[in-house]
């Protein structure tokens, strides 16, 4: 069980939206706030991010920019800009011109995520994360964006179905050169940076997201990694940020949002294999933290 893979699965809550822009003379647009994760990679030419607070950044050809919590911000082609003084981007995105020297040319895209469905590794993420393009670093990250660069400029056959594909590679290779920039940049300070491989938390982790129906109780997941109740709930929490029994309720709800949209299983039977002795209960703990009821967020997902 790779608790990580499962932290990618729930940002990409169906296909992510994305749109190629080509851009030149004095440009700059404004984005969010999105319920949701957004990026940008500029395939091409430069610009600046305008973000939330702080200085514009400078973005070169192969940088990534991402934005976990959906936060306001600008992308623009000088510096001198605020984010009022932009163009609220479009739903479909800044438009694309036709091809000029000295263009901008830009991905942009979001993966759009429910309410409370958001893993709280992300949450821990800071507004902005930017990952320049430094020769040497991050070699899969730098692949991803040249196939990405390489299919969006020259149409080619199976295009619709590479393209979703490479949007989720390069989400999977951007966090986990996040996490390897933060080892390096503080050490073994703790957090999901630590979490994700700590020998007692990762396999506590594994238990409750390969078996969200078994009744665990603090006591027991101790047991399993050879700790006692209190040493492990006060190792969980250090690195996790909230108790094991915490965590186990969002997991569960977390992996019943998605059953609810992805399936058509009645209510009273992902109830019971997300770890839930009644549909009531299901319904009553889903909607504190969804802010709706089992069965319109199925059918909102449908629409």
């Amino acid at each position: 069980m790779d608790v990580f893979s499962d932290v990618i699965a729930t940002v990409r809550t169906g296909r992510p939206k994305f749109t190629r822009s080509r851009l030149s003379g004095r440009w700059g647009y404004a984005f969010g706030p999105y319920p949701g994760a957004g990026f940008h990679v500029v395939l091409e030419g430069t610009c600046w991010l305008i973000p939330p607070s702080g200085s514009p950044v400078a973005l070169g050809a192969g940088d990534v920019v991402f934005l976990p919590h959906g936060a306001v911000h600008g992308i623009s082609g000088s510096p001198d800009r605020t984010i009022a003084d932009l163009t609220p981007a479009p739903e479909a995105g800044p438009p694309d011109e036709e091809p000029a020297p000295g263009q901008t040319q830009l991905l942009c895209g979001a993966y759009r995520l429910e309410r409370g469905q958001a893993h709280p590794f992300l949450q821990t993420l800071p507004e902005v994360v930017h990952l320049p393009a430094r020769l040497g670093d991050h070699s899969a990250l730098r692949s991803a964006v040249d196939l990405l660069g390489a299919d969006l400029m020259e149409a080619r056959p199976g295009a619709a179905a590479a393209l979703p594909a490479l949007m989720d590679l390069l989400l999977v290779y951007l966090l986990r050169a996040w996490l390897d920039e933060e080892a390096a940049r503080h050490g073994p300070r703790g957090g999901w940076c630590v979490a994700f491989t700590d020998p007692v938390v990762a396999t506590a982790l594994q238990h409750i997201h390969r078996t969200p129906s078994h009744p665990w109780t603090v006591e027991e997941l101790g047991a399993e990694v050879g700790l006692s109740k209190t040493a492990f709930a006060r190792r969980f929490t250090s690195l996790v940020g909230q108790s094991p029994m915490a965590y186990l309720t969002w997991w569960r709800l977390s992996t019943g949002a998605r059953m609810l949209r992805d399936g058509q299983a009645p209510l009273a039977a992902i109830a019971r294999q997300v770890g839930y002795t009644s549909e009531f209960a299901f319904s009553n703990a889903f909607k504190r933290v969804f802010g709706t009821a089992p069965g319109k967020f199925r059918r909102r997902q449908a629409s």
